[in-house]
């Protein structure tokens, strides 16, 4: 028994330009289910019956700034698991081949010595995205 105060993640929000951009790759490409929403705010949630994504639009897309990994505070990238290695390579198959999608890193031990394996891209509207086998 641990005295730690959390228990998991709730929730991600991502802020994208695109609200319908987002939601077709995640639920078109990845499977993700919409599950609630405010459209006056505007935001879609979406979940894959595990994580709880929600997506807001910028106030402004055309004058929003992208996030710079490198020189912000903030969320580095999103990691989504996968089941096993079979499930990565069909992630990477489907992935990688959207238009919209540009790799980061191509499939590969996440460390030296790890059986564990990952890739990363930048989804249509510019987040940073990892795919990742469980830790081994």
């Amino acid at each position: 028994m641990t005295d730690t105060l959390t228990c998991g993640v709730h929730h991600v929000g991502l802020t994208v330009p695109d609200l319908e951009q987002a939601r077709a790759f995640f639920c078109d490409v990845l499977g993700f289910e919409i599950v609630g929403g405010v459209p006056d705010y505007p935001s879609i949630f979406i979940s894959d019956g595990k994580v709880l994504l929600t997506l807001w639009r910028a106030a402004n897309p055309m004058t929003a700034r992208a996030f710079d990994r490198r020189a912000n505070i903030g969320l580095h990238h999103l990691s989504l698991a996968v089941a096993d290695d079979h499930a990565l390579d069909e992630a990477w198959k489907k992935i990688s081949s959207h238009p919209e999608v540009i790799v980061d890193a191509a499939p590969s031990q996440i460390r030296a010595g790890s059986a564990t394996r990952h890739f990363l891209v930048f989804i249509p509207g510019g987040i940073r995205l990892e795919l990742a086998t469980p830790f081994a």
